[in-house]
């Protein structure tokens, strides 16, 4: 692993940190990239290079406005490096299936005594000013290998299960999973892509990109693989996956929260019950107050904006956009892959 990059010494700029963490990631880029030259190949929707690595796709190299974050040269390097601690708790997901509030529920559960303080002391809770991705960070970005921070010991991911570090799985390691929908994750990630794509890059067509993510070819790789992983996990291992459905979150958030808030071992008691704690953890959360949070602040290229992370957030508004036929390969491709594995939506 990268050693950390010293932030202490008043001799030291941002600007100096950003240089040398730069440095450091070329210095991994260059040190996997005979292995990445032999990976399969495929563009991707924003016109980048995909490299197919254990049956998933991924960017290589720099390939976000000069950020190597999710590339697979960082996976990479997590694999070989990263040590997890027993004590952690991992929040796993595919892209747009509801990461952004499954970590600051997370997160809010964990630090529930700051919600109290800040409604005593009319002080602003961290969820309302900061992004749930800063809150908890993602272990594949770039800032994490180079600084890597546990927040109460949550970390989020997006790698599939058979890509996890093998400390994560030794250490016996809780990891909570949210799946979605194939149809609403592929229209989300879709109006993602297309907002991520460089200014001069024409807009992503949803033939184009359906054609792509109906064959797995797409950042992170097949979603039905993705979910099929963590699902066979958490059969196999209850107590130590939880596997929850974003439609379940909307439709009954108070138990969807309590069963989360138990698994990763903040249960809540009979006061708070009483307190209605689990309400107001629910409303902290809400997709209104999760979109606005933070949205007056200044966008960098490294800061993906409030309003590329947030649409909707609703279950079913990819009947808006698909057609007939759309529909049916979507769903017969979720029938076979999730055979025998009670999915259903």
């Amino acid at each position: 692993m990268l050693p950390a990059i010293a932030s202490n010494s008043m001799s030291i700029t941002k600007e100096d940190e950003e240089k040398a963490a730069k440095t450091k990631i070329s210095f991994l880029i260059e040190q996997y990239k005979d292995r990445v030259s032999t990976l399969p190949k495929h563009k991707s929707w924003i016109n980048h290079n995909l490299y197919k690595y254990e049956g998933f796709w991924y960017h290589q190299g720099f390939w976000f406005h000069s950020n190597a974050s999710f590339s697979i040269e960082v996976i990479m390097a997590l694999q070989d490096e990263f040590q997890a601690q027993p004590s952690n708790v991992f929040l796993a997901s595919h892209p747009k299936s509801g990461t952004t509030w499954l970590k600051a529920l997370a997160f809010a559960i964990v630090n529930r005594a700051m919600l109290k303080n800040s409604t005593d002391s009319n002080t602003v809770h961290p969820l309302l000013t900061t992004s749930s991705h800063e809150c908890v960070p993602f272990m594949e970005t770039q800032s994490f290998l180079n600084n890597p921070y546990h927040a109460n010991d949550l970390i989020a991911t997006h790698l599939p299960y058979s890509l996890l570090p093998k400390s994560i799985i030794s250490s016996n390691c809780r990891i909570v999973y949210i799946c979605r929908n194939p149809k609403d994750v592929f229209i989300s990630f879709w109006h993602f892509m297309d907002k991520l794509r460089d200014n001069l890059s024409p807009p992503i067509k949803l033939e184009d990109a359906f054609e792509l993510f109906s064959r797995g070819v797409s950042p992170n790789g097949s979603c039905w693989d993705h979910v099929v992983g963590y699902r066979k996990a958490s059969l196999e291992r209850p107590d130590q996956v939880l596997f929850l459905f974003y439609e379940e979150m909307k439709k009954d958030p108070k138990n969807e929260v309590r069963k989360l808030a138990k698994f990763i071992g903040y249960p809540f008691s009979e006061e708070e019950d009483v307190d209605e704690e689990v309400e107001k953890i629910i409303e902290l959360c809400s997709f209104e107050k999760l979109s606005k949070a933070n949205k007056d602040a200044e966008e960098t290229p490294k800061v993906i904006p409030n309003d590329v992370l947030f649409r909707k957030g609703e279950v079913g508004d990819s009947i808006n956009y698909l057609t007939m036929e759309m529909v049916e390969i979507l769903d017969k491709i979720t029938l076979e892959k999730y055979d025998g594995l009670d999915i259903s939506f």
